[in-house]
C-alpha cells in the first residue's frame, strides 16, 4: 500500500501504511510520530493540583447550576399542573376554569386556541397575532406555553430533566425528587390551586388613616396596591379605590379616588376626607374600602374589599395599614333605625360687640339624603331668628348643584341686642331645589335656650364667649319643632 501525503512544502505529513501502524501497536509508540511522548516527556506535561482543583471546581459549579435549572423548570411545572388540578368546569356549559355558567344567560364565553375549551373572558387571554380576528387561550394553556418556551423545551422537543417539589403532609417541608421522563411522576397529597379566588391572590392594599379630632376630620389615605386580581381580558386592570362608611352606605359618604389605566399594582397617592366625623361615630362606625375595575361598556367589576373599625383609631395619630384585600363581605340591613341621620351641617356663631349683632356662618355639609332621581341632591340652606315678628330673618345660601356633601362658606348677620339673645332661637334648614315644584325638605337644627345637647351648649359658648367664633357640627333631624317645612 502506497503512503498517502497530505500538506505542501516541508510541512507535508504522511499517512503511515498498515506496517507501520501493526508496528507502532507492538511498540506502544501511538500512532504517529505527533503522538509519541516518552515517559519523561509525559510527567513533564501532568496538569498540577491546582489546575486539578480548578477544573474540579468548575465541574461543581456547573453541577450546582444545573440542579439549580432543575428545581427551577420542576417550580414551573408543578405550577402548571396546579392550575390543572383547579379547574372545575367542564369547558362547555361552564368555563373551564372557574365553573361559571356560559350562554345567552350566563357569561361570554370565549374559545382556547389549543385545547378548543370554553372560559369566560376573565380566563381567557387575548393573543397578538396578524390576523384580523382575535385568537384567545385559557389561562392553562398560556401558562402552558410558557413552561415550553421558559424550560427550552421548543429547542430539546420534550421537557428536560426537571425536579418537581414536594410537599411532606406530615413535616410540611418542601423535598426535591429527581423525575424523568420515564419515570412515574412522585407527587405530594392534591394542592387545590385557588388563584382565581384565593384571599392572597386578590391583591394587597396599602393606606393610612388619620383622625382630625380638633377639625371633626377623617383623612384616609390610599397609597398603593399591589397583585390585584387581573379582572379584563388582556390580562390587567383598570383599578380604583371607593370608601364608605357603615352603618349607612350610600352616594352620601362615598368617596372615590382616580381610576388608573392596565395595571395590577396601581400608586394612586391620594388622600380623601370625610367631614363632620364625631367621636360617636368613631365608636360606632366602620369603614369600608373596596377595590373596583373600572369598565366603560359594562358595571364596574368588585375586586376586593377590607374593612377598618373606626375605634381602632387613635385622635391625631396616624395609622398605617397593610391589608389582604377579601370577598365582598354582606351588609347587616338590621342596624338600628334610630340612628339613621339625614345628614349633618357645620355652622359657625359669634355675637359681635362691635356691630351689635349675631354673625352666622353655614360654612358646609356632609352625608347629606339624596332626594333627587339620580341618587344626589341640590342643596341649599335657610336660617331664621325666632320669634321673628316680622318676618324679615330670614336668609338663604346659594344652591350647589348635584352634591351631597357641599360647601357653603357664607355668613349672615341679625342686628340683635346682646340682652335679647337669650330670648331668640336659631333655626336652620336644608332643602333640595328643584324645578318645577315644592322644594324637599332635607332636615334641621335648632340651636337655642330650648334646645339640648351640643345644640345648646353651643349656643351657651356663643354667648359666654362675645366676638370669637365657634364652630360645630350639628346631626340633622326629620323635624324641626316650631317651623314649617314649606319651602
Amino acid at each position: 500500500m502506497t503512503d498517502t501525503m497530505f500538506g505542501s512544502g516541508i510541512s507535508q505529513w504522511v499517512c503511515p501504511n498498515d506496517r507501520q501502524l501493526t508496528l507502532r501497536a507492538k511498540l506502544h509508540t501511538g500512532w504517529s510520530v505527533h503522538t509519541f511522548q516518552s515517559e519523561k516527556q509525559r510527567k513533564s506535561q501532568a496538569l498540577e493540583q491546582r489546575e486539578l482543583d480548578v477544573i474540579l471546581n468548575v465541574i461543581h459549579r456547573a453541577e450546582q447550576l444545573e440542579l439549580i435549572e432543575q428545581h427551577r423548570i420542576g417550580r414551573l411545572i408543578e405550577r402548571l399542573e396546579n392550575m390543572r388540578r383547579s379547574a372545575v368546569g367542564n369547558g362547555r356549559s361552564q368555563c373551564l376554569l372557574c365553573g361559571e355558567s356560559l350562554g345567552l344567560l350566563g357569561t361570554p364565553s370565549v374559545l382556547c386556541l389549543d385545547c378548543h375549551k370554553k372560559v369566560c373572558t376573565k380566563c381567557g387571554i387575548e393573543t397578538a397575532c396578524s390576523q384580523k380576528r382575535a385568537q384567545w387561550l385559557c389561562k392553562i394553556c398560556s401558562e402552558q406555553r410558557e413552561v415550553w418556551k421558559r424550560s427550552g423545551a421548543w429547542f430539546y422537543k420534550a421537557l428536560p430533566k426537571h425536579i418537581r417539589p414536594v410537599k411532606d403532609p406530615l413535616s410540611d417541608i418542601r423535598r426535591p425528587v429527581i423525575e424523568r421522563e420515564e419515570q412515574p411522576v412522585v407527587r405530594s397529597l392534591p394542592v387545590i390551586y385557588t388563584w382565581a379566588h384565593s384571599k392572597a391572590t386578590l391583591g394587597t392594599l396599602d393606606f393610612s388613616l388619620l383622625y382630625d379630632q380638633e377639625n371633626n376630620a377623617l383623612h384616609c389615605t390610599i397609597n398603593k396596591a399591589k397583585g390585584l386580581k387581573p379582572m379584563d381580558h388582556n390580562g390587567l386592570s383598570d383599578p380604583y379605590v371607593k370608601l364608605h362608611l357603615l352603618p349607612g352606605a350610600s352616594k352620601a359618604n362615598k368617596l372615590r379616588t382616580k381610576t388608573l389605566r392596565n395595571t395590577l399594582n396601581p400608586v394612586w397617592n391620594e388622600t380623601l376626607t370625610y367631614y363632620g366625623i364625631t367621636d360617636e361615630d368613631m365608636v360606632r362606625k366602620t369603614l369600608r374600602i373596596s377595590v373596583c375595575d373600572e369598565d366603560k361598556f359594562r358595571h364596574n367589576e368588585f375586586i376586593g374589599e377590607t374593612r377598618i373599625p373606626l375605634k381602632k383609631l387613635k385622635p391625631n395619630q396616624t395609622k398605617n395599614f397593610y391589608n389582604c384585600l377579601e370577598k365582598q363581605l354582606p351588609i347587616d340591613k338590621t342596624d338600628d333605625k334610630s340612628l339613621e341621620e339625614r345628614g349633618r351641617i357645620m355652622i359657625s356663631l359669634k355675637y359681635s360687640s362691635q356691630k351689635c349683632g349675631l354673625v352666622v356662618g353655614i360654612i358646609r355639609c356632609a352625608h347629606l339624603a339624596a332626594m333627587d332621581a339620580n341618587g344626589f341632591s341640590d342643596p341649599y340652606v335657610k336660617t331664621y331668628l325666632k320669634p321673628d315678628e316680622n318676618k324679615k330673618s330670614k336668609h338663604k345660601t346659594a344652591v350647589k348643584k348635584k352634591t351631597l356633601n357641599p360647601e357653603f362658606n357664607e355668613e349672615f348677620f341679625y342686628e340683635i341686642k346682646y340682652t335679647e339673645l337669650s330670648k331668640k332661637t336659631l333655626e336652620v334648614t336644608v332643602w333640595d331645589y328643584d324645578i318645577g315644584k315644592s322644594n324637599d325638605f332635607i332636615g334641621g337644627v335648632s340651636l337655642g335656650i330650648n334646645a339640648n345637647g351640643e345644640r345648646l351648649k353651643h349656643w351657651f359658648d356663643c354667648l359666654k364667649n362675645k366676638d370669637k367664633k365657634i364652630e360645630r357640627w350639628h346631626t340633622l333631624t326629620n323635624e324641626l319643632p316650631g317651623s314649617g317645612f314649606n319651602d
